[in-house]
């Protein structure tokens, strides 16, 4: 843990490092806001590998408020070996989610090409013929019901990595996540956060202060070993959903 930047390592070697972040702390910097990072959390944290050559490259890059596992590689080599099976789609990745609604179906599968969909959130992405294919499985784990209304805890498992892939396909599915600023609302939360901040109204509405995503598994191969980690939901997902 570091005191300025809180992070788990989950597992560590000569080549690579996996930590668990939590939200809502950014992976770099971003429109030159002074602000902690996980990136500057392990350049602190592996000064003394950096001082002798190494190059952090951080491989899944998780959004701010989406929390979880996330690897590291500390060379060039480890890099290059990781992407290459992420290109082919080797690695694992499965999401836990919080949503809107009780699905009907208990297990479905998404194809649908996203593309960025303008507007006055340049980020936002929509579902779009014309765009990158976009391939997303999901399983509902568990009903439940509260005074604030219906959700469900469901299991995500993206074949692609698109930006806001799972965030973009739940909305789709009219399940979007619980406390998601941009998707299943008209961005207004997003916007007023970026300006002056939440109001007491918009935190409401959004019912969490955080999208409810969290990254639990990962698996690659390294040295001719399938290696796996893990990583349950935090304990501000966990209380939410009455566990």
């Amino acid at each position: 843990m570091r005191a300025c930047c809180e992070f788990q390592v989950i597992d560590e070697s000569d080549d690579w490092i996996v930590v668990d972040k939590p939200a809502p702390l950014v992976v770099h910097p971003a429109n030159g806001k002074v602000e902690p990072t996980l990136l500057g959390g392990l350049e602190e944290l592996l000064a003394y590998d950096i001082a002798n050559g190494a190059r952090l490259s951080i491989l899944t890059r998780l959004d701010r408020e989406t929390s979880g596992l996330v690897l590291v590689a500390k060379h060039a080599a480890a890099a290059r070996e990781f992407s290459l099976q992420f290109q082919r789609r080797e690695v694992e990745k499965s999401y836990l989610a919080v949503v809107h609604g009780w699905p009907e179906w208990e297990e479905r599968r998404v194809e649908a090409a996203i593309a960025r969909g303008g507007g006055r959130i340049w980020l936002r992405q929509v579902v779009d013929p014309a765009g990158r294919d976009c391939v997303t499985d999901f399983r509902t784990l568990r009903r439940f019901e509260n005074a604030l209304g219906k959700f469900a805890e469901v299991a995500c498992f993206p074949e692609t990595g698109r930006m806001h892939q799972i965030r973009v396909h739940l909305e789709h599915l009219g399940h979007p996540l619980v406390g998601d600023k941009i998707y299943g609302t008209d961005g207004s939360p997003y916007l007023e956060q970026m300006a002056d901040g939440l109001s007491e109204e918009s935190v409401a509405g959004l019912i969490l202060p955080r999208h409810a995503l969290h990254a639990c598994l990962l698996a690659a191969q390294w040295g001719g070993t399938r290696l796996e980690w893990q990583s349950g939901l935090p304990a501000d997902l966990t209380r939410f959903c009455g566990q």
